[in-house]
């Protein structure tokens, strides 16, 4: 498989799995009751676990893949959008999931689902860019 397909492929499956944790997993959180809230966000963080490393790990290696063949402008484009889904969850929705595994937090759980939202848009950029890409 050559590289164009490959970030296509890998920016399609990430922009599908962000859309369905945007529109769906994410505002489920708003009707968790606080006293179910501990248990809840536990299973969800072992279970989403099993979906970001493989989509996240295809990322990467089409991403490398994408660099030494020789990246496009557009390919870079979509590199850098994924990039910056990568440092949106590690600074703001990474630390905010820490913040929710100790309790309910009406503050974290706002700057999750705003930084959920950011990654989405990126992510379906990253995806459409890598598409254009390989036309």
């Amino acid at each position: 498989m050559g590289a164009d397909v490959g970030l296509v492929a890998a920016s399609a499956l990430h922009a599908g799995f962000q859309l369905v944790m945007t529109v769906l997993v994410y505002p489920a959180f708003r009707t968790v009751p606080v006293e179910l809230w501990a248990a809840q966000h536990g299973r969800h963080t072992r279970r989403v676990t099993w979906l970001v490393v493989p989509v996240y790990g295809l990322l990467a290696l089409a991403g490398l893949a994408t660099l030494r063949s020789g990246a496009d402008a557009w390919q870079l484009v979509a590199l850098g959008l994924l990039v910056g889904c990568v440092v949106v969850t590690a600074t703001v929705a990474g630390p905010a999931h820490s913040r929710l595994a100790a309790g309910r937090d009406p503050a974290a759980l706002a700057r999750l689902l705003v930084a959920d939202r950011l990654r989405c848009v990126a992510a379906v950029l990253a995806g459409l860019a890598a598409l254009v890409a390989s036309s």
